[in-house]
């Protein structure tokens, strides 16, 4: 009787153990553990509060949806520059750079004239399996007219790429056909390419141009490698300029590349992430190949971390400009509607300590947005002497020499911009893009005759003699941009360059136009000089030792003697962006 009875309050004495253990532990969250996740739960409660009262009570409809797409940047740019958030229309995209693939029917276009215009199309790619051309119009798409002033690159894209195996119909005009001509292509798998050139260019030197860090980008090297290997290389360039980084893992399998076992390559640390090294494991297959590379104010992230390993431990020589100073590390954080935030969880660190991002101020802060405006006006691009290196965050590589944190990677041998040639008549043409204008109708004009010519070389001698600068300023004329001999004879040289180089990248593609460029490319030139003098290996600074009755100011001398730098000289490039699909 009195095991029934016993049995019959179980039930209200657990019932009564949980509530005291809730108002215990609630109890004691709040006392003792700082209130941190009180003031979360209050914070989240509070804004989920917010947007019920706004959906339930404002005196408009709302689009709630659209509402916390718009928050959501707004919240993540309070944190740093680099947190964002990636709405789910955009994620295939920025994912796809990367990646080294994506889903399309394998053309490079642009927009003119409210068309899209066939530039290139990918060999092996759907579109040439059907019969698309360079120069061919897509005017409709799925039957649909899909011309007109709306038209952009984005929505372009959105048609044209699809998953693999689905089928998009194309109206394609052609000039030399009357009719409009339909094609059915089924997409399938882009290789996206980020090694945009590898070639050789004098005297057994080699040269690599690495666009950005993406999953592939380690396995294209080693096969650029091996290329320029077979050719017997004896030095090499690697041409980072421009690249806005990637994978942080694709940097430092690349970099292993190049140092000998054991070398620390980066290492990262955060708040809530421990540190975390990355060191040569010895397999590198170019540890003692003399080794120059490029950098401008465009390289950042992955380019920084690639430079900064190769610079700390005296592997090779940094040429250009400072680097653009991002030593944020990112997470991406998926969502469950496809739309996705990439977290800084952690600052990177160079082999020698250093961290290379620039000063930021927490929420928008329009001094960072500017920095690269504001090195510019300050003179920066042009003279060393106008950088300002904060030597309270000097450190020392392996030999001893001086680099410098707190925004970027500073060159061993700086190489200004070259403003010969610029004038207003040049900048007012490019600005209003009437160079790609021109020279794309002209190739489209000419592409029969233009095509018999199939390297870079043979191409400028055919176009050299076509006379193009003066057919380009009767263009610019006619497009409102008033023709200025002085100033057009000034900028004669550029403008030649400029049209020249366009017509190359229309028909022999990104390859031979970097060729063409690199021939009169001040940096490549100064990084060629520096592997035949047999100066890309760094050499450990000279000390000047003190007179010995000069004993106060030893330090200061040994120090002084440390901080030397290397000469400078002068910098012009160019180049040309198109859209795939």
């Amino acid at each position: 009787m009195g095991t029934k009875n016993s049995s019959r309050f179980t039930p209200v004495v657990i019932a009564i153990s949980v509530v005291i253990g809730i108002l215990i532990g609630t109890f004691y969250a709040k006392h003792f553990a700082g209130n941190r996740l009180g003031i979360i739960n209050g914070s989240s409660n509070k804004l989920n509060a917010l947007l019920r009262i706004v959906d339930d009570q404002y005196v408009d409809t709302v689009n709630m949806t659209d509402l916390v797409e718009k928050a959501m940047p707004q919240i993540l740019a309070e944190l740093d520059p680099h947190s964002t958030y990636i709405p789910a229309q955009n994620l295939e995209e920025v994912n796809s750079e990367l990646e080294g693939s994506f889903s399309g029917i394998g053309i490079q276009f642009t927009i003119q004239n409210d068309t899209i215009h066939v530039n290139a199309v990918i060999q092996g790619g759907p579109s040439e399996k059907v019969g698309l051309m360079p120069g061919d119009r897509i005017v409709t798409v799925n039957d649909s007219t899909f011309v007109g002033k709306k038209l952009t690159n984005e929505r372009a894209m959105r048609a044209l790429k699809g998953p693999k195996g689905t089928q998009v119909k194309l109206g394609i005009k052609r000039l030399t056909e009357k009719e409009i001509l339909n094609f059915n292509i089924t997409r399938g798998d882009i290789p996206q390419n980020t090694i945009d050139s590898a070639y050789m260019l004098e005297n057994d030197l080699g040269y690599i141009q690495i666009s950005k860090f993406g999953r592939t980008t380690h396995v294209e090297l080693l096969n650029a490698l091996a290329q320029l290997n077979h050719q017997n290389c004896k030095g090499l360039i690697i041409d980072l300029r421009g690249n806005t980084g990637g994978y942080m893992e694709a940097a430092v399998r690349m970099v292993n590349e190049f140092l000998p076992e054991g070398k620390l390559i980066v290492y990262a640390e955060g708040r809530k992430y421990q540190r975390t090294e990355d060191r040569a494991n010895g397999t590198g297959s170019c540890q003692t190949i003399p080794l120059i590379v490029l950098v401008d104010e465009g390289s950042a992230s992955a380019s920084e971390i690639f430079s900064g390993a190769i610079q700390d431990n005296d592997r090779g020589t940094i040429v250009g400009r400072r680097s653009f100073g991002k030593g944020l590390v990112q997470q991406p954080i998926d969502f469950s509607d496809g739309s996705a935030i990439r977290l800084t969880i952690a600052r990177y660190y160079t082999p020698s300590g250093r961290c290379i991002q620039r000063p930021y101020e927490s929420g928008k802060d329009r001094n960072y947005e500017l920095d690269i405006y504001n090195r510019y006006e300050h003179g920066e691009f042009f003279s060393k002497d106008s950088i300002k290196l904060d030597e309270s965050t000097s450190y020392y590589t392996g030999l001893g020499r001086p680099v410098y944190g707190g925004g970027g990677i500073m060159p061993d041998v700086f190489v200004p911009q070259d403003t010969t040639g610029v004038t207003s008549y040049l900048s007012n043409v490019l600005s209003k893009n009437l160079m790609v204008q021109y020279t794309f109708q002209y190739t489209d004009n000419n592409r029969e005759k233009l095509s018999e010519y199939k390297t870079e070389d043979a191409l400028v001698n055919y176009l050299r003699r076509q006379g193009l600068v003066e057919k380009f300023v009767q263009y610019a004329d006619s497009k409102g941009v008033q023709r200025r001999n002085i100033l057009i004879n000034k900028s004669y040289k550029l403008l030649e360059k400029h049209l020249y180089s366009n017509i190359i990248y229309n028909m022999l593609g990104k390859e031979a136009y970097i060729r063409f460029a690199n021939q009169s490319d001040p940096t490549v030139k100064q990084a060629i000089e520096l592997l035949e003098k047999g100066e890309a290996f760094p050499k450990a600074p000279a000390v000047i030792e003190p007179a010995k009755t000069d004993k106060k100011n030893e330090g200061k001398k040994k120090r002084t003697a440390q901080l030397d730098r290397p000469a400078e000289s002068p910098i012009q490039r160019l180049y040309a962006e198109r859209t795939f699909c």
